[in-house]
């Protein structure tokens, strides 16, 4: 971070989230199924519900527990997706939050992504009370209260493959992603290990299903961050060939591919060749949509053999140090019944320390 880094449906449809590990653990998943009351299904719509799958031990399951039965996927419909960038739940990094409450930081969206089909952001913090900050020069904690408004305002998945997630170690790491299931929305990025930090969650979002897989490319001021063998951390670091794989992986569960990814460097207005490049190593391994961070700055969108990559959506859910670092935008993808993807950048400003408010359509 600094400045130099200072540091939005038409009713929902039911869907369904999985957590899906790699093949390697995928055998070991437990399936929970969490009825959601998010969501304003039209009254030929089954009540939507939340399917699970986690590859790690839970806790006992009552035998009495009783959970709803997801019904049959219908025909493919058409999608909108958004992705946003950075967002930040730190009352003391925003402390606009202790005046206007949590629910202020989306209230500038006119409900935008309450009314789509999926929605990704960057999550530029560990949210836990756990912990305690690793040694460099910015450790973000969020509230966990403020997630409740996070999941009321619809977001769906949560990158957590960023260089912020291990600021206050593995025990707030994991902690982070246990807050975020709790609130129904889905962490990627980040795990215990390799494996649950590449695993992808899986959706089953009107016809179709939807993988997105979360990593960090950013890990220079703190290497230890990397997941590794019983080391909870971030997904893959420098690793690309381990990205590729994980992108491969994920295309073989689902019909459509979303990265979230944290790379570049802070305050480029372009990407990297390097960067480019990767992004279409993605797409060859079957990605379809890339939202990009890291660089507080917007950055161009790129259509690659039908694909849509945004390279940077910069700050969101962020202080308004400056103009350009307030400047920012959502990323829309529309994906027609036929599977044709159209994306655009509306665009937004952060009129005011955590407040994105959209100034486009």
């Amino acid at each position: 971070m600094s400045e130099k880094g200072r540091h939005r449906r038409s009713s929902r449809l039911p869907r369904v989230w999985l957590l899906v590990p790699l093949p390697a653990v995928i055998a070991g998943a437990v399936a929970i199924r969490v009825a959601s009351d998010r969501g304003k299904p039209s009254a030929a719509s089954p009540s939507p519900t939340t399917q699970l799958s986690i590859a790690s031990t839970p806790p006992p399951v009552s035998p009495s527990a009783t959970f709803p039965t997801p019904s049959s996927s219908p025909a493919k419909g058409t999608l909108v997706i958004h992705g946003a960038g950075d967002v930040n739940l730190d009352p003391s990094f925003i402390p606009n939050f202790e005046v206007h409450g949590y629910a202020w930081a989306w209230s500038g969206l006119d409900g935008l992504f309450k009314t789509d089909d999926l929605t990704v952001v960057n999550l530029e913090c560990a949210v836990s009370n756990l912990g305690a900050p690793v040694p460099k020069e910015f450790n973000f904690r969020g509230d966990p209260k403020a997630l409740p408004a996070m999941n009321m305002a619809g977001v769906e998945v949560a990158n957590m493959g960023n260089n912020h997630s291990y600021d206050f170690g593995p025990d707030a790491l994991i902690d982070t992603r246990k807050n975020l299931l709790a609130n129904e929305i889905a962490p990627v990025g980040a795990g215990k290990d390799p494996a649950q930090a590449n695993a992808a969650a899986i959706l089953e979002v009107n016809g179709w299903t939807i993988a997105v897989v979360g990593f960090d490319k950013v890990v220079d001021p703190y290497p230890d961050a990397i997941a590794g063998p019983g080391h909870p951390g971030t997904a893959d670091g420098h690793d690309t060939d381990a990205m590729v794989a994980a992108v491969k992986a994920a295309a073989k569960q689902a019909e459509i591919v979303i990265v979230a990814i944290h790379w570049g460097v802070e305050l480029d207005t372009e990407p990297r060749p390097d960067d480019v490049d990767l992004a279409h190593r993605f797409i060859d391994a079957g990605a379809d949509i890339i939202f990009g961070g890291h660089s507080h700055r917007l950055q161009p969108m790129e259509k690659y053999k039908g694909k849509v990559i945004f390279y940077s959506l910069a700050n969101f859910v962020w202080p308004d140090f400056s103009e350009a670092g307030a400047t920012t935008a959502v990323a829309e993808v529309t994906v027609s019944a036929k599977g044709k993807l159209t994306g655009r950048l509306i665009p937004a400003f952060i009129e005011d320390a955590g407040h994105p408010v959209l100034t486009g359509s």
